[in-house]
This record gives C-alpha cells, sequence and structure tokens, in this order.
C-alpha cells in the first residue's frame, strides 16, 4: 500500500501473498471441473481426491476470502492515513480507487472466469467508506455482531430445510447433474459464444441479488474487523503484541478447525457444511493472519518474505491465476476442463504459484509495482506513476 519497498509493512504483503495461494487452492475446484453443480464428495470416486479436497475443504474453502477482506479493510484504513497525511483528498482517492478495481473485476468477471470477487470487493468498499471514521473499537463490534447474527439465522434456515425437505430432494436440487454436464461441455468443448454464455449464467448463480445480500453479510464484516486492527496498528506492533497474538492464535485455530470438522464427524448437510463454512473459516483466516505475523518475528521470517513477493503484486498475480488456469482448462485453449482429478489440479496450483513466486521475485527487482497495480495507481491518481526502479 506504500509508495516503495521502506514504507510498506512486509508482514501484510507476506499475508497477502499467502491469501492468493489459498485462494488459488479453492478457485482450481472451479477452473477444472463444474464445482458448483456437483457433491464433490461422490463426483471424485478415487481415494486420494477424496483426500485431498476434504484438506482443501478444510483449511481452505472459507478461509481465503474473508482473510483477503481483512487485508482489504486494513489496507484502506492504511491509505486513508496516508492520503491525508500527503494533503490528497482520500474521498476522491478512494473512490477513484475503488472504481477502477470494479472495471478490472467486470474485465475479469465477463471476459475471463465468472468467480471473480473483484466487482464485490469494489462494491462493498463502497459501503465500507462510510464507516471509516468509526473507532477501532466500533468497527470490531458492530463488524462482529454483523457476522455473527447472520451467521446464525443463517444457520438456522439450513436447519430447518434439512428438517423439513427430504434429502433426496436437497440432494437433487442442489446438485443438478444436467447443469454439471452443460457446463462441462461449454467450458470443454464450446465455442466463445457457448463459453460466454456459460460463463455468464455461473457468474448470475453467484452474484443473483439473494447471493448478493448474502455475500455483504460474509465480506463486510471482515473489511470492518480488518479496518479496526489497522486503527490499532497490530501489524505494525507485532513484538509489543506477541503474547497475547499467541494466546489467540492457539484458540481461534483449534476452535476454527474443530468447526470445519464438523461436517466429517456428524452428517455432511447443507446445515453442517454451512457452520463450517461460515464459522469455522472466518476464524481459521483471522488465525492465519496470527499465525503469518507471529511467524515473521522467528528464523522463519526469510521464508515469510517469499509471500511477500507475490503480495505485493497480488491484483496481477490473481488475474494471471485465472487466465492461465481457464487456457488450460477452457475449449479456446488446451480444453481440460472435466478431465483433471483433484490431485493434478492441486499439483498445478503449486506448480503456477511457484512460477509465480519466481516472476514476482524478478519483477520487483526491476520495477516499482506489478503490471496491473501500476495501471492501478496511474488511474487512481491521474498521473503517470514511476514503473522502474531507480539504480
Amino acid at each position: 500500500m506504500g509508495d516503495n519497498k521502506e514504507n510498506r509493512i512486509v508482514v501484510l504483503d507476506a499475508i497477502r501473498g499467502f491469501a492468493i495461494l489459498g485462494i488459488f487452492l479453492v478457485n482450481m475446484l472451479t477452473f477444472h471441473s463444474p464445482f458448483q453443480y456437483i457433491n464433490p464428495l461422490t463426483w471424485w470416486e478415487s481415494s486420494a481426491d477424496q483426500l485431498v479436497y476434504k484438506f482443501i475443504n478444510v483449511f481452505a474453502e472459507g478461509s481465503f476470502y474473508p482473510l483477503f477482506s481483512l487485508l482489504f479493510g486494513y489496507g484502506l484504513v492504511l491509505l486513508r492515513e496516508k492520503t491525508i497525511d500527503r494533503g490528497l483528498n482520500f474521498q476522491a482517492v478512494a473512490l477513484r480507487r475503488l472504481t477502477v478495481l470494479f472495471m478490472f473485476g467486470i474485465i475479469h468477471a465477463f471476459l475471463i472466469w465468472y468467480g471473480d470477487i473483484l466487482i464485490t470487493y469494489a462494491v462493498i468498499g463502497f459501503i465500507f467508506l462510510l464507516f471509516l471514521r468509526v473507532s477501532a473499537r466500533g468497527l470490531f463490534l458492530t463488524g462482529g455482531l454483523m457476522a455473527l447474527i447472520f451467521n446464525l439465522l443463517m444457520t438456522l434456515l439450513m436447519v430447518l430445510a434439512v428438517l423439513a425437505v427430504p434429502e433426496e430432494e436437497l440432494t437433487s436440487s442442489m446438485y443438478p447433474a444436467n447443469q454439471a454436464e452443460q457446463a462441462v461441455h461449454a467450458y470443454q468443448e464450446g465455442s466463445l459464444a457457448e463459453i460466454s454464455e456459460q460463463r455468464l449464467k455461473d457468474w448470475f448463480l453467484v452474484n443473483n441479488p439473494f447471493n448478493g445480500i448474502a455475500l455483504f453479510f460474509m465480506i463486510l464484516p471482515y473489511f470492518l474487523i480488518g479496518g479496526g486492527a489497522a486503527k490499532l496498528k497490530w501489524m505494525e506492533r507485532i513484538e509489543e503484541l506477541k503474547k497475547p497474538f499467541v494466546y489467540a492464535f492457539v484458540v481461534i485455530f483449534t476452535l476454527g478447525l474443530s468447526l470445519k470438522f464438523i461436517p466429517y464427524i456428524f452428517d455432511y448437510n447443507l446445515a453442517t457444511k454451512f457452520v463450517s463454512y461460515s464459522f469455522g473459516g472466518p476464524m481459521l483466516a483471522m488465525a492465519y493472519a496470527l499465525g503469518m505475523a507471529l511467524l515473521s518475528r522467528t528464523g522463519l521470517n526469510k521464508a515469510i518474505q517469499v509471500f511477500s513477493h507475490v503480495g505485493r503484486m497480488s491484483l496481477t498475480n490473481y488475474i494471471m491465476q485465472s487466465v492461465l488456469a481457464t487456457f488450460i482448462f477452457y475449449s479456446y485453449g488446451l480444453g481440460l476442463f472435466g478431465k483433471v482429478s483433484v490431485v493434478w489440479g492441486t499439483v498445478l496450483v503449486f506448480v503456477i504459484y511457484g512460477l509465480q513466486i519466481i516472476f514476482s521475485i524478478l519483477w520487483m527487482k526491476h520495477f516499482r509495482y506489478g503490471p496491473l497495480e501500476w495501471v492501478w495507481r496511474t488511474a487512481i491518481y491521474w498521473k503517470k506513476q514511476p514503473f522502474r526502479v531507480r539504480s
């Protein structure tokens, strides 16, 4: 978020880079399979695929969008402070920042991949601007209560649905086989027009009005909590807060992990999946942030910094993942959609992410920003930004 390497909070970049890996692990399931329309516990039959999927489900699904939300809230508060310190108009800068992010999201969602999150972050970011003058305590309280009340109400609805609707009927409505077959046909061998039509359909399935309301309550609370942490300078005070961070990490990680295992300990149904995703996922997100912060103050600091190179150009790397994956799996590329297992999809994640680490390290040696970050900043400040690193 800063202007140069010295002004940046490296641990935030490292957490952001780690989040990019976690998001890719989850997104890969939808890149190579009709994930929205299938039951993953029956679609993939091999024990290796089941094991890897369960690992991703427990440790990644539902955890990395809140982690990125925490970072987004933290970053906007930092931006406000730095912009005001420079004597600039924060509202104008923030509105341009979110507008350009929204435009990136439009291009990403409708021309590359339907699972885009940038549009949602931009829209909710506009709403978050209304809360920036609220105290840290107020942000924590508002965010915490908003998430708790919404998730409790949704859990109640899910439990009622499980009790009231026969399991076969609920399963057939959640996992429509014909929709999965249509998605496989469109992405694996369809024309550009068919891919575009399927992409729009899949985007609307996630972003319809009902889901839009749900996304609001699933993301804004973590913007608020991240903003509260920024106001208290948590990532700048890691050494000072080391002891409470350790206690918080142990408690939150243990509780979050326990909640994530609920569908596998009890019945795997709509209600247990929701509790796992909406309560356990965000707890693991907070634990990951605390864990990365603590590791950055140990002998593993150098290893943590590897993630920071990817995090410094997170927008470029996020979009790049979509471009590469859709080329591999869609018909205009290699056409492997529906033909790749969870195991090999996950191997591909680590291969591509490893290449992104190398690319990011080499790029940042010569340039101040990632290519899309440079376009973003130039548009935000209405002024061409310096690009190359001076000798």
